[in-house]
């Protein structure tokens, strides 16, 4: 089981999206920014360091949002999203194909990973339709 942590941020109404480069595994999805706990390595420390390194973003972690394991064909993992504020920076394309910010309305527009599926329908029932 691979530890993965990853970031809902919000703007106003909106949260932040980012979508998978094209040479990496579920190619093209949506998903939060984030990803993997390295060895002796807190959660929030993985965070702070994966915002800006994908990001070039400094953070504030919040609170625990949502807990999830997912099983793919090529990795099981438990994905841990917390609540951030950027503190400092504007994101910026260093990892990523594409950022959005969208409102709770607008997920059904955009594919994402399916280890996000569970966490996007409880965001549109905590934040919107």
């Amino acid at each position: 089981m691979v530890e993965v942590v990853a970031a809902l941020i919000w703007r106003g109404p909106r949260f932040l999206i980012c979508q998978r480069p094209k040479h990496k595994a579920r190619a093209l999805y949506w998903e939060f920014v984030g990803g993997k706990v390295e060895p002796n390595e807190t959660k929030e420390a993985a965070l702070i360091r994966e915002c800006m390194e994908e990001l070039d973003v400094s953070i504030i972690v919040q609170e625990q949002y949502y807990q999830v394991r997912h099983t793919y064909p090529d990795i099981d993992i438990e994905l841990t999203l917390f609540h951030a504020s950027i503190l400092e920076g504007e994101p910026k394309l260093l990892e990523h194909e594409d950022l959005r910010w969208i409102l709770p309305s607008e997920i059904s527009n955009y594919a994402f990973c399916p280890a996000d599926e569970a966490i996007l329908k409880q965001i549109q029932a905590d934040y919107g339709n």
